[in-house]
């Protein structure tokens, strides 16, 4: 794994839930430093139903740092946000751009992780507050924008 600015570049490496749990508490010590408080008042955490997410050691690291899940429909890209508003925006952005290499395609997501400010992630997640309420709203119907 290399370092780039706060982004890890991960190569081969299976994600299976062991890691999944290890990111998950990585998560919770990253919050401590930053937002401090943000634990005490409770933590609502949205993931998809992945099986790596569903494991048994993903679910405990998830219950040990005090996260409350919220549960995620069966089938519902149209609440992952990596799928209604990260990667749409980044096929955009490589769209037309030929890479000789992985390591090429690999620093080309990185700078686009990098470029974009806080307010596009929360943008992202403000969408996902409207697509929830219309899922609700329409009882769990397919929401498709």
């Amino acid at each position: 794994m290399d370092q780039i600015g706060d982004c890890a570049v991960i190569h081969q490496l299976t994600i299976n839930g062991q890691y999944y749990a290890s990111l998950v508490h990585q998560l919770r010590e990253k919050m401590k430093e930053k937002w401090h408080g943000m634990l005490r008042r409770g933590v609502l955490f949205h993931q998809d139903n992945a099986p790596v997410h569903k494991s048994v050691v993903a679910m405990a690291a998830i219950h040990e740092c005090g996260f409350e899940l919220v549960q995620h429909p069966p089938y519902c890209p149209d609440l992952a946000p990596s799928d209604f508003h990260l990667f749409p925006n980044m096929k955009r952005h490589l769209a037309g751009t030929h890479y000789a290499t992985n390591n090429d395609i690999i620093a080309a997501v990185n700078d686009f992780l990098q470029e974009q400010d806080k307010t596009f992630y929360e943008n992202g997640i403000k969408a996902l507050q409207r697509r929830w309420k219309k899922c609700v709203d329409l009882q769990g119907d397919y929401v498709e924008k």
